[in-house]
């Protein structure tokens, strides 16, 4: 499984040495000239992370979709991006300008001077219309009743930090924690990973940082991880089910998270929880590694134990879980997915992958009102958390606090006080 993991690279390392024989030069995304449109039938998420991204002026892919890590990254830096086109990527072979709306999914090759008129000043107007959007960037927003509905930042790595500082960010909602774990050869250490935790308390102190434990799966194997081959990846042995199964991976990040938390606000949240054993069984090694730490006198902290709401199961129980837990956190990703059972990454079946389905609002609805009846906070961390048209929607089911890529920050604040204005 590890060498399958490694076979990019093995075929990166082919491809050089092609390249050589031919003596022609590689492709390289780091010479990439300013508002360049970068076009490809796919690109992996770290050769994207890799690339200057301030120099980027749109992405257009056959593969991926909405919720796919290209168009989360792309997101994170308000990079233009349009992906799932298919083959039909192909009839941008030989264009030689590209007119990109991200928003609503359109591809112009070769635009009249009309088109080009049009989107010069649809981009003039987005512009302005960010400049005025920078006033939210301290605020904090609060409804007419006094609540405050936290704004926060989804993040995967520390280089993100600074991203989500300048947007206002109200803390981190959403710490990925397998960026760490898949950019090494051999597992991250206990003192790497309490290290990072602590970096990031502390860069927010006193806004909270929200933690989500390993959530790993066949679909995006790591090095020191056998996975078992799986017909359905996404609904197999991922997030809290292989933590629980490997104690001896598990236990070193809740070490070093109990570490971190004693530079600043860490909690910590569960990803793919569908049964109330499995917050039970992660209590009892949280109880461990504390005990261990204490006889070694190691200085620890405790964190805020919370679950993220993403399959249906999670949903149906809110109720019992909301009992066992200190906060709700809703991926819509994920659970769009499985409500809808469609694949979030198969193009033909996007249009099944809606937030505004009845179906997943009624689920979303279901754990508000379970969260808001047991006292908890309940708050969002799937890209929905930063859309404008559905914030207001969502406040008042009862969520306060939305987390969501850097780029969404500013006006997600904005959202929120027009409805505060509106009493």
């Amino acid at each position: 499984h590890y060498l399958n993991a490694r076979a990019d690279d093995v075929h990166a390392v082919g491809r050089q040495i092609c390249l050589v024989l031919l003596g022609q030069d590689d492709v390289s995304l780091e010479n990439i000239p300013e508002g360049a449109i970068l076009i490809a039938a796919d690109i992996g998420a770290w050769d994207l992370a890799r690339a200057p991204l301030k120099r980027i002026g749109g992405v257009v892919c056959g593969h991926g979709g909405a919720t796919s890590h290209i168009a989360i990254i792309a997101r994170s830096h308000g990079i233009p991006a349009v992906l799932g086109l298919g083959d039909q990527v192909n009839a941008l072979r030989t264009a030689r300008d590209v007119a990109l709306d991200g928003n609503a999914g359109h591809v112009i090759i070769d635009p009249d001077e009309a088109t080009r008129a049009d989107f010069a000043g649809r981009v003039e107007a987005a512009a302005k219309e960010r400049a005025g959007l920078t006033i939210f960037k301290t605020v904090t927003p609060k409804l007419a009743d006094g609540r405050i509905i936290e704004v926060a930042a989804n993040i995967g790595s520390l280089e993100e930090i600074e991203a989500a500082q300048e947007a206002g960010a109200m803390g981190i909602g959403l710490f990925r924690t397998e960026l760490l774990f898949m950019r090494h050869m051999h597992l991250p250490s206990e003192d790497m990973q309490a290290e990072t935790y602590a970096a990031l308390a502390k860069a927010f102190a006193p806004y909270p940082v929200i933690v989500r434990t390993l959530d790993i799966g066949g679909d995006k194997p790591i090095a020191g991880i056998e996975f078992p081959d799986e017909e359905n990846p996404f609904l197999g042995w991922r997030g809290i089910r292989m933590c629980l199964d490997r104690p001896d991976i598990f236990k070193r990040q809740l070490r070093a998270l109990l570490r971190a938390a004693v530079h600043g606000n860490i909690k910590v949240m569960l990803p793919m929880v569908s049964d109330i054993s499995e917050v039970r069984q992660t209590r009892v090694l949280v109880d461990e590694c504390t005990a261990e730490l204490k006889a070694e006198g190691v200085p620890h902290a405790s964190f805020d134990l919370g679950v993220m709401i993403e399959t249906p199961a999670a949903v149906l129980i809110a109720p019992a879980l909301a009992k066992e837990v200190a906060f709700f956190s809703i991926g819509t990703n994920d659970l769009t997915q499985y409500i809808m059972a469609a694949d979030r990454l198969n193009p033909t079946v996007a249009k099944l992958n809606d937030v505004t389905n009845p179906a997943v609002i009624s689920a979303i609805e279901m754990t508000a009102k379970a969260g808001v009846a047991a006292g908890i906070m309940v708050g969002m961390c799937g890209e929905a958390a930063g859309r404008p048209d559905l914030i207001a929607t969502f406040v008042k089911m009862g969520l306060t606090e939305l987390s969501m890529s850097p780029a969404s920050i500013q006006r997600a604040k904005k959202a929120i006080m027009a409805m505060a204005a509106e009493g």
